[in-house]
């Protein structure tokens, strides 16, 4: 058995009891798995609000489009804090600045339960975010820091876990609840595994001394770049479709703004001695292609997990319970895949098995790109079957890749930039299907349309036999002819919509496909095996 060390920066301290030879304490693990809860909380309270939106705009009197801030608020102060959490952890240290944020993090979320106007709700959203984003790459940090190389592999297998299951758990876990004890209990909810969490990380890890200087040496101005380049970028991405992109002065104020932000914090970062966060690991060429693939990952885990619940409610006219028992095959199986792929990253090149993990996971999408207007649970089964095999096969080898060859000092900044580059995917994603989706939509409504016109035989026969049908049922003869073009084109528009969700889904598998060519250009890798090997080869 080898002795495991840790370098820590200047100034810091272990992160809690130090580790001997290979063996890990039971308090040890506690305090682990109580990370991995909140990263799964703060992740599944991204999605948690999608399928209970409409119940929420109703009590708040809001429309579709102002209620779409109510994620956007959340992903916004997400995304700043992340690349803030290395900084935040060597002041407060990581016992009190995990449980001072979950204690935030729960007040936020019981205040958007009780929230009386879109404007508090959105405001309240955003102080949720911004307490709940610290624990996703906290978790991360934990497993790096607190875990010796031979039992890291199964930390990240339970960190990929909360990555891949929260957005897939989210619409299931909000329409169970919205529907059995109303909207705000989605948020209540939060109040079981916070209290948990709180828990655990009070036993699990040693108090520390809090260190307020290091908040005066902190690079304020790159802080302040990266909240601006970030933040508008989300916004950017957020809400360019709805108010049609660069048509909107609104989104080009926010597209430059994100411009100058992200240069600034590039240029900050590299002019100072201590950034506050390291992003010369995008140097590393193995950081770098796991982070590209991160943020493919994230448009394919946050595209599907958009597509699909929209699909679900717009044409098979599913309720959010129904939606939820569809999606949630997406995420269940992954609980008995993940510890087999866990074993077999210790032995097998990580390239195969992520290639073999994005093959599963692009052909799933590439299973829902031949939909009709009649699929629904029992079409989807498979493909979501499919979807939970191949995505730990890609969350545990990328956070193996993106790891490999980080020194301790640096774990904090590289957990931060691969969780945000996670969190960016997953909002480019989504901008870029919910574009393509109203773009496809208009273009195959057209073809259609050119296609079902008066002049066509069968379509004229089509509106005789539903205008009978109609006059059968007691209308006068004008009523029932334009009841019928009305059917027709509703059809014509439905079957629109439906090739417009295969598009979707299509481009989201082509995305998949073309991360197995990135993949290859990174160096081999295992995890560390039980013996202490493994590592770079």
């Amino acid at each position: 058995m080898t002795s495991t060390t840790q370098t820590l920066p200047p100034g810091a301290k272990p992160l809690g009891p130090p580790m001997v030879g290979e063996h890990v304490s039971m308090r040890t693990w506690l305090a682990v798995a109580a990370g991995m809860l909140g990263a799964f909380m703060a992740v599944l309270d991204i999605q948690i609000t999608n399928s209970s939106l409409k119940d929420i705009l109703g009590s708040l009197s809001a429309t579709q489009e102002e209620g779409s801030w109510i994620a956007t608020a959340y992903l916004v102060a997400e995304i700043v804090v992340i690349p803030m959490t290395a900084l935040l952890t060597r002041v407060f240290t990581m016992r009190g600045y995990m449980i001072g944020t979950t204690a935030l993090f729960l007040l936020f979320s019981t205040l958007c339960g009780f929230a009386w106007n879109l404007p508090s709700m959105i405001a309240f959203r955003m102080m949720q975010g911004f307490t709940g984003g610290a624990l996703i790459p906290m978790a991360m940090t934990l497993v790096m820091a607190k875990l010796p190389p031979s039992k890291r592999a199964t930390g990240m297998a339970i960190f990929g876990l909360t990555a891949t299951l929260a957005p897939s758990m989210g619409p299931t876990f909000g329409g169970y609840l919205s529907e059995l004890y109303g909207w705000p209990s989605i948020f209540y909810i939060n109040w079981v595994p916070g209290l948990l969490l709180i828990g655990g990380i009070a036993y699990g890890l040693d108090r520390e001394k809090v260190q307020l200087d290091q908040l005066f040496k902190a690079d304020w101005l790159g802080i302040a770049f990266m909240a601006v380049g970030l933040g508008s970028l989300t916004v950017f991405l957020e809400e360019g479709n709805s108010k049609d992109w660069f048509d909107s002065l609104f989104i080009i104020t926010f597209a430059a703004l994100a411009v100058i932000g992200l240069l600034g914090w590039t240029v900050t970062s590299t002019t100072r001695s201590q950034p506050f966060v390291n992003l010369g690991l995008y140097g590393q060429r193995n950081f770098l292609a796991a982070t590209a693939l991160s943020a493919a990952m994230g448009m394919g885990l946050y595209g599907s997990s958009f597509l699909l619940p929209l699909y679900l409610g717009q044409i098979a006219g599913y309720s959010p319970m129904q939606i939820g028992e569809v999606i949630m095959w997406a995420g269940l199986p992954q609980l008995f895949i993940m510890p087999f792929v866990a074993k077999l990253s210790s032995k097998v090149d990580n390239r195969i098995l992520c290639t073999f993990g994005l093959l599963l996971f692009g052909g799933s999408c590439l299973m829902n790109a031949y939909m009709d207007a009649s699929t629904g649970y029992d079409q989807l089964l498979l493909s979501q079957v499919v979807r939970a095999i191949g995505q730990p096969f890609v969350m545990l080898t990328l956070s193996n890749f993106a790891m490999n060859g980080i020194t301790p000092k640096d774990m904090p900044s590289a957990s931060s930039l691969i969780n945000m580059t996670r969190n960016l995917g997953g909002s480019i994603g989504i901008a870029l299907l919910a574009t393509a989706q109203s773009t496809r939509e208009h273009f195959h409504s057209q073809r259609l349309g050119e296609a079902v016109t008066g002049f066509a035989g069968a379509t004229q026969e089509r509106l005789d036999a539903l205008t009978q049908s109609f006059v059968g049922r007691g209308f006068d003869a004008t009523s029932a002819a334009d009841m019928a073009l009305k059917a027709v084109d509703g059809i014509v528009r439905r079957e629109a919509y439906v090739m417009a969700y295969n598009d979707g889904f299509f481009l989201t598998a082509a995305v998949l496909f073309g991360c197995i060519f990135v993949l290859w250009f990174s160096d081999k890798v295992k995890a560390p095996s039980s013996g202490g090997g493994g590592g770079a080869h």
